[in-house]
């Protein structure tokens, strides 16, 4: 068979068919998608002159002396310290000596979004810096002033004090940008000056961990360093995102790029310039991922949502009635799919804003309606995480065996040997089964039940009485609400029926 394949006789047959068969694919895949370029020039041409370096410096300490040292006890040690001594250069104690300075220099890249000079870029360009230069695409250089900059999502804006009027781009709506799309990427690599290239884009609210509201358009267009600040454009030449991150092994481009996206870097901006900060909006909640095992233990259909596992005592969603074991379906007409999505649509959202929350509360939808606060603390959703694994405890008083944990309530031997707070009253884990599904999703001796079926829990008898009513009811899973030392955090723990 393999070698049929390799048939000389039927190799162009089998070429053509393969051509035809992809040829009417694609035709159907896309009629409504944007045909290729047959060449960016135009583009290029068009935009060049909207794309700034941008040039920092900043006052550091400079090391003294090379860069190694003898071993301690080595017969040069003494011989070494002597000559550096001597030549000015020592760095010891009692030299009077004060660490050098020089001045150090980075390179990034930005664009104008306004003819009276208004640019953007990223805030890790110019964090720091104490001078910020900007050089047009015709050479000239001008002073910029810092006018905002907002670490969390690395935005910043600029300003320079153009004698004319400058050439700028526009905002486009990355939203409506889809995977596969062309976009072309322009900045400052290396040092280089304007520098274009194109490519597609690979994929949608890339989340790469480096901040809260992370939701990357990662790219093939190539990207290496210097880019940082610069635009991608699509065809239109319109921006959607900020140019602001690869991932490589080596540090070059490998085809792996991710840009801010311009939904949520135009707010930003637009904050920066009207505030000189952000304001977000605050609505005063701790939240955690819907598992599976969650979403069937409350009695959705999916894992969809934002579990609500603490509500702030002063914030908006305890004013509004949101309560603890709520799951956040919707806000402001947005839905939600997932935990990471609120805390981008809580922080878009106008403040003092009247906002419809749809909620899932005891088997059924229900809508509140929150006054939007300001975000004046580092989060607006935190997500709750499970505790470091702690000591087992050698005594319980119950075994849960359905659940693999031993429990006890809590007496002030269990306070002592868990460091817990005095006053602290509940039901304690004390012991988990290594290879339990409790373990598996994270429950660690130390951890305070609260909850169990929505219910409060104080005693092992009224644990042990939801497990068994959960069992007698035919349920797969038992939804628990638990303190970790993280804070409280919902469990979706599997019933083992055979113990």
């Amino acid at each position: 068979m393999l070698k049929a394949l390799y048939n000389p006789a039927r190799s162009k047959f089998t070429a053509a068919l393969v051509i035809v068969l992809l040829g009417v694919t694609s035709v159907s895949q896309i009629a409504n998608a944007r045909p290729a370029p047959e060449s960016f020039a135009d583009l290029a041409e068009k935009l060049l002159p909207s794309v700034v370096n941008i040039s920092t410096s900043q006052m550091v300490a400079e090391r003294q002396g090379p860069d190694f040292q003898f071993p301690p006890g080595s017969p040069f040690e003494d011989l070494f310290k002597d000559f550096m001594d001597r030549n000015g250069q020592g760095g010891g104690q009692g030299q009077g000596q004060t660490p050098q300075q020089r001045r150090a220099t980075a390179l990034g890249s930005g664009f104008i979004i306004s003819a009276d000079g208004y640019i953007v870029t990223n805030n890790h360009v110019i964090d720091g810096a104490d001078e910020i230069t900007v050089r047009l695409h015709d050479g000239d250089t001008l002073p910029a002033k810092l006018i905002g900059r907002d670490p969390k999502t690395d935005v910043a804006l600029l300003k320079v004090e153009p004698t004319e009027d400058l050439p700028f781009v526009k905002w486009g709506d990355s939203d409506h940008s889809r995977i596969g799309d062309w976009a072309m990427a322009i900045g400052n690599p290396f040092g280089l000056g304007g520098t274009v290239t194109a490519g597609i884009i690979s994929a949608r609210n890339r989340d790469i961990n480096q901040g809260p509201y992370d939701d990357f358009i990662q790219t093939d267009a190539s990207i290496n360093r210097g880019n940082s600040g610069g635009p991608l454009f699509n065809l239109d030449g319109d921006v959607i995102g900020i140019n602001s991150a690869i991932y490589s092994p080596s540090g070059g481009s490998v085809g792996i790029g991710f840009a801010i996206p311009s939904a949520i870097a135009q707010s930003v901006v637009e904050q920066l310039k009207e505030y000189g900060r952000t304001r977000r909006g605050w609505l005063g909640v701790h939240i955690q991922t819907v598992t599976d095992d969650i979403a069937d233990s409350v009695g959705l259909d999916e894992s969809t949502g934002a579990m609500v596992a603490g509500v702030s005592e002063d914030g908006p969603a305890k004013a509004a009635g949101i309560k603890q074991g709520d799951v956040i379906l919707s806000f402001d007409g947005k839905e939600v799919e997932s935990m990471r999505r609120l805390p981008r649509i809580v922080a878009e959202t106008k403040i003092g804003k009247d906002v419809d929350v749809v909620i899932w509360r005891d088997g059924e939808k229900k809508t509140v309606q929150v006054e939007l606060g300001e975000l004046e603390e580092e989060t607006v959703a935190t997500a709750a995480e499970p505790g470091e694994e702690q000591s087992p405890a050698a005594i319980a008083e119950a075994e849960i065996k359905a659940l693999g944990l031993k429990v006890a309530n809590v007496d002030d031997e269990l306070r002592r040997r868990y460091n817990l707070a005095e006053g602290t009253e509940g039901v304690i884990v004390t012991d988990v089964n290594g290879d339990s599904y409790a373990a598996e999703k994270g429950v660690r001796p130390g951890d305070i039940i609260i909850e169990a079926s929505h219910s409060s829990v104080s005693t092992v008898e009224e644990v042990a009485d939801a497990v068994k009513k959960a069992l007698d009811d035919d349920k797969r899973t038992i939804l628990m609400l638990i303190e970790t030392s993280a804070g409280p955090r919902y469990f979706g723990l599997t019933l083992n029926k055979e113990e």
